[in-house]
């Protein structure tokens, strides 16, 4: 079968490069420049205060514009932030971007993503990143699915079956031909689902808005009658009617409160980037630290993706040596590279004692490997129920611990066949293994339970897996925990939302569905996410949180990104803004006092007939 696949020629790929069937680039949903200096710079508080320059300007009261240095350096902080985070984002995708081995006129070939067309055949095998849509045409993979679906479980996928854009290999190898490109990719059809813009929630601006609005129904009446009785009433030149007028409306919009919350804001989003937590927005600072409800993605998030034996269990009397040497030739022959198998390696050190003859690579369909040596028979490594039969007790209460395990046994026979196992295996080792849960995982979710923050932890893996990891964790509910998956095609969300605090077995969509029930409670909703699966649940959050690590999409739509993917970080987030948020609250009555002072000085001298009593300046 191998022999007849040859790919696309040159012209073909050229010819398709031409229809529009190329490109793997999806678009970008990050803001673009224009759009970052457009929000920044186009707001009715500025839009006030150019107005009023624009009139010193005319009547040429260079001095009294002073003012306006304040307003260019609030939009230049929050430009430059912006445009700041943004070009760092952009900069771990092109970091993070695989390229793609492809089959073309029978030569293998290397290819940027976006040199990819339809029909070409991908080759890949342990470690790949799947990059585009494709069906399998000859081969075998084990293909982890977590940042789409968010189970850790590996899939199965063999000659017609589907790859999706998003996924990864982690064993076997297979030709699968590209069947989508760009935006039709099922990740990028994701992606484009958050597109929409999201506007951020802050008390704070709104706020600001608020008293803007106010302020800007009154400026521009009062303002045209403050001119008029100056110039025609008190006889004043144009000049003196003009920076009167403009004084008093200046003294009603606050702008040194709206450069103090930037400063604030941006001395906090640096204080924050020193320790490798970037803020896309400034006002995301303020929004995190007014969550009171704070949802977790397991994978990736609460456990760090890797495995760990905690328990090697002798099986059968076997001399020690001599087992752990064939296990230790067993993993330096093997291929497999799955977490596993990086944490046996880690108890067993590979060493080649034994010269590997025949290897039957580890499958999740058939639950076993084996490699055979000369002359000293075949080590296998599988499910315990399929090389040893029956589980022992004290391997089932392991188990129920939400914890893994694989077997090693021993055969004196060469064994070549991959669609059985020889009888009479002798089980040498029972291994407990058990997720990596993040460093200060325990102290984070403490933090959070003393500010007040009910943690919610959602996850596509298994009910016990999820709340073992949850109680390892410790989280205080994690008996409260629901499957999803049982809860039919309408569950009722906000019931569950209320009554649970580990969620198992969820779609993208069930995510996304919890965190508006939350909402809808009146709750603050923080999400963090590292897959695709994450992406409409972290546009629906108050504040979306991404681990650096995790898929391109969920860090372009995140309002924080964790650089160096580390939950425990987020405390330190949370402390930053309630500081900022309350040093800012502290002061900022100051600045509403002169805004109403201004008002009634302004009022007061309308009605006495009396010039306003301070220049711009």
């Amino acid at each position: 079968m191998k022999e007849k696949l040859t790919g696309l020629s040159a012209e073909e790929v050229k010819e398709r490069l031409q229809r529009g069937e190329g490109g793997n680039g999806a678009e970008r949903i990050t803001k673009t420049e224009g759009q970052i200096i457009k929000e920044n710079l186009f707001t009715l508080f500025n839009i006030l205060n150019f107005l009023i320059a624009g009139l010193l300007f005319a009547v040429g009261a260079y001095s009294n514009m002073m003012f306006i240095a304040i307003i260019i350096l609030n939009i230049l902080i929050g430009i430059f932030q912006e445009l700041k985070a943004k070009k760092l984002v952009d900069e771990l995708s092109i970091l993070n971007r695989p390229v793609i081995r492809v089959l073309r006129s029978g030569k293998e070939v290397k290819a940027e993503p976006d040199q990819v067309v339809k029909g070409d055949l991908m080759i890949l095998e342990s470690g790949n990143q799947i990059c585009s849509d494709a069906v399998i045409v000859d081969g075998l993979l084990e293909v982890n699915e977590s940042l789409l679906t968010g189970e850790s479980d590996a899939v199965v996928k063999e000659k017609g079956a589907k790859l999706y854009s998003g996924s990864s290999v982690i064993s076997g190898k297979a030709y699968a031909r590209i069947i989508h490109v760009g935006n039709e990719n099922y990740a990028s059809k994701l992606a484009n689902e958050v597109k929409r813009e999201k506007q951020v929630q802050s008390e704070l601006l709104g706020s600001m808005r608020r008293v803007t609005r106010f302020t800007s129904c009154l400026i521009i009446p009062l303002g045209i009658v403050l001119f008029l009785e100056a110039f025609f009433l008190r006889q004043a030149s144009v000049n003196e009617a003009v920076v009167s007028s403009a004084a008093a409306l200046l003294g009603m919009l606050p702008k040194g409160l709206v450069l103090l919350i930037s400063v604030s804001l941006a001395a906090g989003v640096i204080r924050l980037a020193k320790m490798k937590i970037l803020v896309q927005n400034i006002f995301s600072l303020e929004t995190l630290a007014h969550v009171d409800t704070l949802c977790l993605d397991k994978t990736g998030t609460v456990t760090d993706g890797n495995l760990k034996v905690c328990a090697v269990i002798p099986m059968t009397e076997f001399p020690k040596g001599e087992a752990d040497a064939m296990v230790q030739s067993y993993l330096a022959a093997s291929d497999d590279n799955n977490a596993t198998f990086q944490a046996l390696k880690k108890i067993f050190s590979p060493k080649e004692v034994y010269r590997p003859v025949h290897k039957i690579p580890f499958s999740s369909k058939r639950k076993w490997g084996c490699v055979s040596f000369e002359g000293a028979g075949s080590i296998f490594v599988g499910a315990p129920e399929k090389l040893s039969g029956e589980l022992s007790e004290n391997l089932e209460q392991e188990l129920e611990k939400g914890r893994r395990v694989v077997a090693v046994g021993y055969s004196g026979e060469t064994w070549e066949n991959d669609c059985e196992l020889p009888a009479g295996i002798r089980p040498l080792y029972g291994i407990v293994l058990e997720d990596t849960i993040r460093r200060s995982a325990q102290e984070t979710l403490e933090f959070f339970r003393k500010e007040g923050v009910d943690v919610k932890i959602i996850s596509g893996d298994h009910i016990k897996t999820v709340s073992m990891i949850a109680k390892r964790a410790g989280l205080k509910r994690w008996r409260d925990a629901v499957d999803l998956s049982q809860q039919g095609e309408t569950p009722d969300y906000d019931m569950l939302s209320q009554k649970y605090s580990i969620f198992a077995r969820v779609t993208p969509k069930q995510k996304q569905e919890l965190v508006k029930a939350l909402k809808r409670q009146g709750h603050k909703v923080a999400m963090t996410g590292d897959g695709v699966n994450d992406l409409l649940a972290l546009r629906e959050a108050d504040c979306s949180i991404a681990v650096a690590d995790g898929s391109d999409a969920s860090r372009q739509i995140s309002q924080v990104v964790l650089l160096d993917s580390d939950f425990t970080n987020l405390p330190q987030v949370v402390m930053e803004g309630r500081k900022v948020i309350h040093n800012v609250t502290r002061t900022a009555q100051v600045f509403f006092i002169k805004t109403i002072y201004s008002v009634l000085v302004s009022l007061f001298c309308l009605l006495t007939n009396q010039p306003f009593p301070f220049i711009p300046i």
